[in-house]
């Protein structure tokens, strides 16, 4: 399995429209972090990553897959857009930004010509996370875990 993630990595670094596209998306929509990432079942892999935010992550880098909304999209393929995690009634609650401290989020699925999910994810600066958790606590329809 790392030599595919290795060669996913390479893969999208061989694209050299890549970098500037993740630079576009954060200075249009003024998200600090935005990554292509290899998602399958069980990982959650940074194959190209703009990150303006010190978020922290590098190509190779991963994060647990449950703790990704991308977990998410690899099931229902669905384009996700917050623009305020804390007034969104669909993420409010949702462990995933409370954990990773982002205000908003876009994820678009990216398939392969076969159909199958490779991903991409962008999410916020975690400068609103406080306000996130206060208004997080006061989500009339969290349940206490």
């Amino acid at each position: 399995m790392a030599e595919d993630s290795q060669s996913d990595i390479a893969g999208v670094g061989r694209i050299p429209a890549v970098p500037p596209i993740l630079d576009v998306v954060c200075r249009t929509t003024g998200i600090g972090f935005a990554a292509v990432a290899r998602v399958t079942e069980n990982r959650w892999i940074a194959c190209s990553v703009k990150d303006d935010m010190a978020f922290g992550l590098q190509p190779g880098g991963e994060l647990k897959i449950e703790t990704t909304i991308c977990n998410e999209i690899r099931e229902h393929r669905e384009p996700v857009v917050s623009e305020n995690v804390a007034e969104d009634e669909g993420y409010c609650c949702h462990h995933t930004p409370a954990m990773h401290g982002f205000q908003s989020y876009i994820s678009r699925p990216a398939l392969l010509p076969d159909g199958a999910l490779f991903g991409r994810c962008a999410r916020s600066p975690p400068s609103l996370a406080a306000e996130h958790a206060r208004r997080s606590s006061a989500c009339s329809s969290c349940s206490p875990s």
